[in-house]
């Protein structure tokens, strides 16, 4: 019986697995799944799901359990749950069914779909961490750490061999000698540390659909990449004609007007990885947002020989994500092109672009910025 349940709940976790795999894109794209988030676990609606019933054969359609009846016949006032509110229908409701995953499983599941390499973290970090690893058990040690199981067999050996068990009556009593304890050293195992810079254009010209597609993109960089290291930490910059650091909320909701100067948030953003993250111990990632618009050609050139020459050196990613707006020229992302695509592809391994005229273009974009696993 029990083999028989743990093999259909398997089967039914198979099919969920497919219905999300199913509609991720529909997910990713509308940001369902980022607004149902919670501390460690995400809720997902599936519809599309039936949820068992009863389906009655006719014999059945008629009657009520006394006798043969008639359709249509009230069973007994009170029975009925409901408001009396709404139209009569003859379609059957929607059954929805929600469904928790894991951030892990999640993560997962956008890496099978989208077919996203696994990331390869660079070089050896010389940040190290200390665990207690269990490699024997002893006679002595805290009563924290007794292993009961082995307790257990040795007083049982004594008893057996000293000939006090008795097999009709079972008792078993350890003595001191008879406690086992496990035995842990410290192991130092080295770690990969990693950091993602975010910065975004908030000049007018990007509005808050612009904000959204990136808010939810974001998220989705985030959990990827966040599943790869063990430690991650997130830095957002934001910008017009000046650039600034700010926290997560203030990063999605700021709106300011007036021009813009890129290469603002690159110079800071190299300021923040000199003082915090030193390449030769940091994984860095880098993603930049913004409509395209560029206050001047001698500001983009600015900018196109601060990442030759210092960022994308240092990066293991930088991504530029040109988000479509009515107001912006989207000119900076024919520059980036220009400069360091060929027919063959990106001339620095480090940068990716990507354009996002949409939200539906979400899905396409995270595989554009992901997909080389670095």
């Amino acid at each position: 019986m029990f083999v028989k349940i743990d093999s259909d709940h398997s089967r039914f976790k198979q099919i969920i697995r497919g219905k999300i795999k199913k509609e991720l894109r529909k997910f990713i794209t509308h940001g369902e799944m980022i607004g149902r988030q919670g501390k460690d676990l995400v809720s997902i609606p599936l519809p599309q799901i039936d949820m068992p019933h009863f389906v009655y054969g006719p014999r059945q359609m008629g009657g009520v359990g006394q006798g043969e009846g008639k359709p249509g016949t009230v069973i007994g006032a009170g029975e009925i749950e409901g408001d009396g509110s709404g139209q009569a229908g003859n379609e059957e409701g929607d059954h929805v069914l929600e469904t928790e995953l894991t951030v892990a499983e999640l993560v997962e599941l956008m890496g099978e779909e989208l077919e996203l390499p696994r990331i390869q973290p660079k070089g050896d970090s010389n940040l190290n961490s200390e665990k207690e690893k269990y490699t024997g058990i002893g006679m002595s040690g805290p009563e924290s750490l007794r292993h009961f199981k082995r307790t257990y067999r040795q007083a049982l050996r004594r008893q057996i061999i000293a000939g006090s068990y008795d097999p009709k009556h079972p008792r078993i009593v350890p003595m001191r000698e008879d406690r086992r304890y496990r035995v842990s050293r410290k192991e130092v195992r080295p770690e990969q540390e990693a950091v993602i810079i975010y910065m975004m254009d908030v000049s007018g010209s990007m509005g808050a659909e612009q904000k959204e597609i990136v808010r939810m993109e974001t998220f989705w960089i985030d959990t990827w990449i966040r599943a790869h290291y063990k430690g991650l930490q997130a830095r957002y910059i934001v910008h017009d004609a000046v650039a600034r650091e700010v926290d997560r909320d203030t990063f999605y909701k700021t709106r300011e007007s007036g021009g813009t100067i890129i290469s603002s948030a690159y110079k800071l953003c190299l300021d923040l990885i000199h003082k915090h993250y030193p390449p030769s111990d940091w994984n860095i990632y880098a993603f930049h947002f913004s409509d395209g618009d560029n206050w001047s050609g001698n500001d983009t050139q600015e900018c196109l020989k601060l990442l030759q020459d210092e960022l994308l050196p240092i990066v293991n990613l930088f991504g530029y994500g040109q988000v479509e707006s009515e107001y912006g020229s989207g000119q900076f992302l024919r520059d980036l092109s220009e400069k360091f695509y060929r027919e063959g592809g990106a001339t620095h391994e480090s940068l990716v672009v990507s354009k996002i005229a949409s939200r539906d273009a979400i899905y396409d974009s995270i595989k554009d910025f992901l997909g080389k696993g670095r």
